[in-house]
């Protein structure tokens, strides 16, 4: 990694850690290649069943692609889109962290996770009409597929500053919490996600995306549900409800 991107892994949980709060979390060409890095690194892990995101600093959690970059061209908008692909296609569930506020990509990098949990008193802008860009077309769609036609146009035609209220009624976040609370409400729910069957999960997340998206192949998901029936893992959570204990579950 490099010293604005943290890259860890504990157990089944690993970390992506935004460390750059001088310049807002902002992502350069520098620190894509090293997230994207991060992200071959969680697909080559079996062991890792759950990916946590978040930002350095209690201001500002991504200030999205840097500005300056793709100003003078050393910086593509495809190469954050690519970054923001990648980690939604990921097969295993991604927790946002949202440690503050949220600008411009830094909004479609939260919208590319599972979960996103946000703190009371921030805010999210989507300024790219306010300075001549237009959003880039995946991006747009992320943006309706996840939160629908009319918080799109709110945060992407008006440029709408939201503050974390409303953000929690229109769907952006799933949890809104107090900023002392962050740490703890994101390490529950990863550990919660971690002790579950990971095939079944992983399964039932690649449904979910194909339904989503209206791509649903109805053979492919039997198949996959067939590999959980079949699967040591079930076994052992059947074993586990009878002796009335936690399940251990191994990933087979």
């Amino acid at each position: 990694m490099t010293d604005t991107i943290r890259y860890e892994c504990t157990g089944h949980i690993a970390r992506l850690t935004l460390n750059n709060p001088a310049q807002h979390n902002a992502l350069g060409q520098k620190q894509l290649s090293a997230i994207q890095s991060a992200l071959v690194a969680v697909q080559g892990d079996e062991q890792v069943r759950v990916l946590v995101i978040t930002g350095e600093g209690d201001k500002t959690f991504c200030a999205g692609a840097s500005l300056q970059q793709l100003g003078s061209g050393n910086l593509s908008g495809d190469t954050f889109q690519e970054t923001t692909d990648l980690i939604a296609d990921l097969p295993i569930p991604t927790i946002c962290a949202i440690s503050g506020n949220v600008y411009g990509g830094g909004a479609e990098l939260a919208l590319s996770c599972d979960f996103r949990v946000g703190i009371a008193g921030s805010k999210l802008r989507v300024p790219a009409a306010a300075i001549g860009l237009c959003y880039p077309v995946s991006g747009v769609n992320r943006f309706v597929e996840r939160l629908g036609v009319s918080a799109a146009k709110r945060m992407l035609l008006a440029a709408e500053e939201m503050p974390a209220q409303t953000l929690l009624e229109i769907g952006f976040l799933d949890y809104l919490v107090q900023p002392a609370a962050l740490k703890d409400t994101v390490d529950k729910l990863a550990a919660g996600i971690a002790a579950l069957a990971p095939l079944s999960v992983r399964a039932m997340k690649k449904i979910i995306q194909q339904s989503a998206a209206g791509t649903l192949d109805r053979a492919f998901a039997q198949g996959l549900a067939a590999e959980c029936l079949e699967s040591q893992d079930l076994q052992e959570g059947f074993r586990a409800r009878q002796e009335k204990r936690e399940p251990r579950f191994q990933g087979r």
